[in-house]
């Protein structure tokens, strides 16, 4: 009885070995999720694509628009990517996605959805500067968009700047209709920068999208600075490093403030030959009333003051007698307006009246953290 027992015993163990040497399940493919899902007829277009992998990694993901590539970026474990902008409203998408299983099989999945239209545009009314221009060392980004924005956190972001070599620069808000970009340092000579609004799919509000994307390009010239001092009567202009002009000047007689020169890093804003200058506030047969043309002026600020010919060539290099303009010999003043580029840097000293940082293009006279502060992404949270 007892070998019986044994024997019956062995058996049961055997049998209960055998059947914990079954074959283990294969290995699942890798699921893939795409927002917006396939099929869908009115995306978000503000939401953007985002594509991700459970189970596995993507090994490709392919998408396009109107024959066009969609740029993204994978993450660090390859599990999720992100188109790198908002997607263009009323277009259809089509997506290509391939995720690898971690020693098994792969997925593919392929397939198209729509975005929604745009009940209302919005987009950007003018640049600065003009696409292909050759501007001065100093010279700002300017964007003026054709609607107010209320999030301004959201279109910053669509915001891009390049340049070769690459600069640290940062956007300030001026209004609600206008964006200024500004580099930490001025640019280097000859560098070339590019600008793109990637509108295309941003939100203001409910159904107020932007529909397209804006590009441009400019160069920065020669690197030309000038220094005024107002007290010694002199200017002197630089290329490069190098002094190549030396003027004697006549500034602001500053009998009253509209009368005093701004002190403070100006920058060439445009150019005339001739300027007609119309003295503010005053009526003709007003004491200090004039209506005059002005050759070869060269405008800094937008409070009237320009760099410009004036044959009080007596007063210049000896005494301040202007009405706040800068006032050079007319043949150095000709070769000043002639060689000048908008963004060109002028700083002036010696006055005790500050150039506003929001007078003209005085944006240089912000330190960096204070510029800082204007920017949506960086002073706190989108506004609700």
């Amino acid at each position: 009885m007892l070998r019986r027992a044994a024997t019956i015993c062995l058996a049961v163990l055997l049998a209960a070995a055998g059947c914990g040497s079954a074959e283990t399940p294969p290995p699942r493919p890798p699921v893939v999720h795409v927002s917006p899902a396939f099929d869908t007829k009115r995306a978000r277009p503000d939401q953007g694509l985002v594509v991700s992998a459970r189970g596995g990694t993507l090994s490709q993901v392919l998408a396009y628009v109107s024959g066009m590539p969609v740029r993204g970026t994978l993450d660090a474990t390859r599990t999720t990517w992100r188109s790198a902008w908002t997607l263009k409203p009323g277009a259809e998408y089509t997506v290509t996605v391939k995720a690898a299983g971690a020693g098994g099989p792969s997925t593919v999945a392929m397939g198209r959805f729509r975005t929604r239209q745009a009940a209302r545009a919005f987009g950007l009314a003018a640049t600065t500067p003009q696409p292909g221009e050759t501007v001065g060392v100093g010279m700002p980004v300017i964007l003026d968009f054709d609607t107010p924005v209320r999030d301004r956190a959201a279109v910053e972001r669509a915001l891009e700047v390049s340049a070769e070599p690459p600069v640290e620069g940062a956007w300030r808000w001026t209004g609600d209709t206008q964006a200024v970009y500004r580099p930490r340092r001025f640019w280097r000579p000859r560098q070339r920068v590019t600008v793109t609004a990637h509108l295309a799919g941003v939100r203001l509000a409910p159904g107020v999208y932007g529909v397209s994307d804006q590009t441009f390009a400019f160069t920065v010239g020669r690197a030309q600075t000038s220094t005024i001092d107002t007290r010694a009567h002199q200017m002197t202009v630089r290329r490069d490093g190098r002094i190549v002009q030396r003027m004697a000047i006549s500034a602001g007689m500053a009998t009253t403030r509209e009368y005093t020169t701004t002190s403070g890093i100006h920058l060439t804003m445009d150019k005339g030959n001739p300027v007609r200058m119309v003295s503010p506030g005053r009526s003709e047969g007003d004491p200090d009333y004039y209506d005059i043309m002005i050759d070869h002026a060269v405008r800094i600020s937008n409070s009237g003051e320009y760099v410009h010919a004036k044959d009080n060539v007596w007063a210049q290099g000896r005494a301040n007698v202007s009405h706040g303009c800068i006032n050079a010999r007319p043949d150095q003043a000709a070769w000043f307006y002639d060689g000048s580029l908008r963004g060109d840097p002028v700083t002036i000293t010696g006055t005790d009246r500050a150039l506003e940082w929001d007078n003209g293009w005085g944006y240089w006279q912000l330190p960096w953290e204070q510029w800082l502060r204007g920017s949506a992404l960086r002073s706190g949270p989108p506004l609700p």
